[in-house]
Parts: C-alpha cells; sequence; structure tokens
C-alpha cells in the first residue's frame, strides 16, 4: 500500500517488452530434414575440406590463400555454432529474430566466401608462373592437383552459402 492508501501498480510485463523470438525453422534432429538443415551440413563439409586441402599444399601465396584459410575456418566454425543453436534448441532462449539472424548470416558468409573463392582460383591459376628469381613454377604439380581441388570446393562452398542466404531471404521477407 502507498502512503496515500492506493494500490502499489502492477509490475512491467516482460513480454511487452522482449517478444518471442520469430524463427520458422524447427529445431532439434528436425532441422536436419530442412533444406536449410541440409545446406549448412554441406557449408560445413565443404568448408572444411577447403580448410584441410588448403592446409595440405606448400602456401606460395600467403596472402591470398592465409585469407582463403581464414575465411573458411571462421565460416566452417560459426556454421557448426548456428547448427547447434538449433539442434540444441537455442533458439527460445535467446530472443532474437532468427529468421533474420539466418539471413545475415549466410548473406555475410556468402560475400565473404566468394572473394575467398576467387582468390583460391587465381592462386590456381598462377600454375605455370615463373618466379623471376627462380627456373621453378609458383606451384608444383601435386600442389596445383590440391589447389584446383580446393578452388571446387570452395565454389561448392560459394555456392551452399548462397542457396542459404536464398532461403533464409525468402523465410525472412515472406
Amino acid at each position: 500500500m502507498s502512503v496515500r492508501g492506493g494500490s502499489m501498480p502492477p509490475p512491467p510485463n516482460p513480454a511487452a517488452y522482449y517478444p518471442a523470438p520469430r524463427i520458422t525453422l524447427p529445431v532439434g534432429l528436425d532441422i536436419l530434414r530442412t533444406y536449410s538443415g541440409a545446406f549448412i551440413c554441406l557449408e560445413i563439409l565443404f568448408g572444411a575440406l577447403v580448410w584441410i586441402l588448403i592446409a595440405a599444399t606448400r602456401v606460395p601465396l600467403p596472402l591470398l590463400q592465409g585469407w582463403v584459410m581464414f575465411v573458411s575456418v571462421t565460416a566452417c566454425f560459426f556454421s557448426i555454432l548456428f547448427l547447434g543453436v538449433f539442434l540444441f534448441s537455442y533458439t527460445h532462449r535467446i530472443a532474437v529474430d532468427w529468421n533474420q539472424m539466418d539471413f545475415l548470416f549466410h548473406a555475410a558468409t556468402f560475400v565473404f566466401y566468394f572473394g575467398a573463392f576467387l582468390l583460391q582460383a587465381a592462386t590456381t591459376s598462377l600454375h605455370n608462373y615463373r618466379l623471376p628469381s627462380n627456373v621453378t613454377t609458383l606451384l608444383n604439380d601435386q600442389d596445383y592437383n590440391i589447389s584446383i581441388a580446393a578452388s571446387i570446393f570452395a565454389f561448392a562452398t560459394t555456392l551452399c552459402y548462397g542457396c542459404s542466404t536464398a532461403l533464409a531471404l525468402r523465410r525472412w521477407k515472406l
């Protein structure tokens, strides 16, 4: 009771300040039965292959392939984290618009992976380039073959992130 004889106002409703998270993707193992879940699994698989293939070569251009390695490792880590959020149903505990978050994550990663793919393809194209101070080529045949595979998997990963971006945009805006 207050001094004037009136009653205390009721406590504020937390639902008015923190709206329920918006999500149209299923949580738990059901996420793996959707196209988005399948694309996230492919992103993780192909991204890990890019990471492994680049690590298996003698890195001739550390500036270019260092960026590719950074993007592939970071994207793989965040994709695993993103998938884990849906697998373990943390989407109900974190009050954000998950459809928007899905789109922003995949769109940003698509842009970075597209750049990484172009840099990896540029590195691969330098196979026959001869160093001025040496008579050897920049990439030997084994590194060239591994670099081709890394370029192909970087392209496949970029396509997966592009498809995930399109699906996320459709879910978010429609």
